[in-house]
């Protein structure tokens, strides 16, 4: 690991173990620089790097902070939500409300690439942060790539562990737009009508076709999509 890396892994710690909890501040460019024999740009890019995942907030002349609890995810990126929550401290539990066999509609079959009226499984399970619904994941799967995805324990493993698993992804397309919940996402996710929401729909494939058609549900006070990207000359 580099030194870059480290500075990060080391901050990392420091909030998941709760060492550092919310707003604490964080040591500054030059004791990192210091502590990691490193130079000071190097350090300042590692911590430019947690403020563009979201996990610290940077305010000039006053210092960089640990961030308020607000999930956050990077769009390039298909992660598992479990790994997540975890990773900033976290406590993570699932609630799974339909797990089913029914026929494809003419839009889950388009997305699927089968016909209309064919067999495919269907899941609705609510994601929660220290309790808090974050992310309502309705999902359809391809019955003849996942014959068995009915029959997992979606509390204990999330759906996105098991696919990678059986099923490794090889490809994935992503829409995200804000929109306003309708009144059962409002109950599943425990928000007010009125609160605007993230929603991503992704379709993931495999080596042998289009697995899975999802649609992710996230509260807009609860979310934060980051990312960092590095050009090379």
């Amino acid at each position: 690991m580099n030194k870059f890396s480290k500075i990060k892994q080391h901050i990392y710690l420091k909030i998941e173990s709760g060492e550092w909890p919310e707003n604490h501040p964080v040591s500054s460019e030059n004791a990192l620089s210091t502590q990691f024999s490193v130079s000071r740009m190097t350090a300042r890019r590692a911590l430019q790097e947690l403020a563009d995942e979201g996990l610290v907030i940077r305010t000039q002349g006053s210092g960089t902070y640990v961030a308020p609890i607000k999930s956050q995810t990077s769009f390039m990126a298909i992660r598992n939500i479990a790994d997540e929550v975890r990773s900033r401290g976290h406590g993570y539990r699932a609630k799974v409300h339909l797990l089913k066999e029914q026929p494809a509609t003419v839009q889950i079959a388009e997305a699927l690439e089968l016909e209309e009226g064919s067999p495919v499984f269907h899941s609705l399970i609510t994601h929660y942060e220290n309790d808090q619904p974050v992310q309502l994941e309705e999902r359809f799967v391809n019955p003849k790539l996942v014959p068995d995805y009915l029959k997992q324990d979606y509390s204990k493993v999330t759906p996105h562990e098991y696919l990678c698993v059986v099923s490794p992804l090889t490809e994935a397309s992503h829409q995200i737009e804000a929109i306003l919940p309708v009144s059962t996402i409002c109950q599943y996710l425990n928000i007010d009508r009125h609160e605007p929401c993230l929603r991503i729909l992704r379709r993931t494939w495999s080596s042998g076709g289009v697995v899975t058609f999802a649609t992710l549900t996230h509260p807009g006070s609860r979310f934060k999509l980051g990312g960092h990207l590095t050009f090379k000359e």
